[in-house]
């Protein structure tokens, strides 16, 4: 790799991790080339020479946030062996992503999304790293449940990922009622690990009750 490929990889990381700063600072409204390019350290002519416009820009950073984040708990997410453990450690990453301040980006995304077109296919793309996660666990869990033959993987994983992304926008207007709703997620957990919990007689019994249903 040339030096001159190094230094151009190392702006437009600046580039990026500076839009996402000024996401999460300053909000969608005051998100320019100038408060940018600000925030990177670099001169504001080089995120139209990398990215071709402040749009581009921002849908690159939308794709390289969810890429880090992703990767922050993908180890988590593998080592999960349960429904109930998937809800736990569902709340915690809810937590530490708003220590993070990563809750507020992911408003301020949402938000942005409505004025700025590139930003749209980019948030659901970084949506779509999470699901893909969510739904890989589930498909290893699933099986070792009472009900897993009845439960779809990919369409419950779309509404594990909606349930937080609601809660999470929620919160910024009712924290109360947010922590009301994990708690509630919680609850389920606990009620999803005793059957988990139950023998083999008792789980058979469900399934076939399940299936009469079905």
């Amino acid at each position: 790799m040339s030096p001159e490929t190094a230094k151009s990889r190392e702006t437009k990381t600046k580039l990026l991790e500076g839009a996402l700063n000024v996401l999460t600072e300053q909000g969608i409204a005051k998100t320019s080339a100038r408060t940018i390019a600000s925030a990177a350290g670099v001169n504001q002519a080089l995120v139209f020479y990398h990215f071709g416009s402040v749009d581009e820009l921002l849908a690159a950073a939308c794709r390289h946030g969810a890429e880090q984040a992703v990767a922050r708990y993908r180890t988590r997410l593998a080592a999960v062996a349960s429904l109930s453990e998937l809800l736990t450690l569902g709340r915690r990453i809810h937590e530490e992503e708003r220590e993070g301040g990563h809750v507020a980006l992911l408003g301020q995304l949402l938000a942005g999304a409505q004025t700025h077109a590139a930003l749209g296919p980019a948030t659901a793309a970084g949506l779509d790293l999470w699901i893909a996660e969510i739904e890989r666990t589930l498909t290893r869990v699933l099986p070792n449940t009472p009900f897993g033959e009845f439960a779809d993987a990919r369409g419950l994983a779309r509404a594990v990922a909606a349930s937080f992304v609601g809660i999470e926008l929620y919160e910024g207007v009712d924290r109360q009622g947010a922590h009301a709703a994990l708690d509630a997620l919680e609850q389920l957990g606990a009620l999803v690990a005793a059957l988990e919990d139950l023998g083999p007689m008792a789980q058979r019994a469900i399934r076939h009750h399940l299936r009469r249903r079905a």
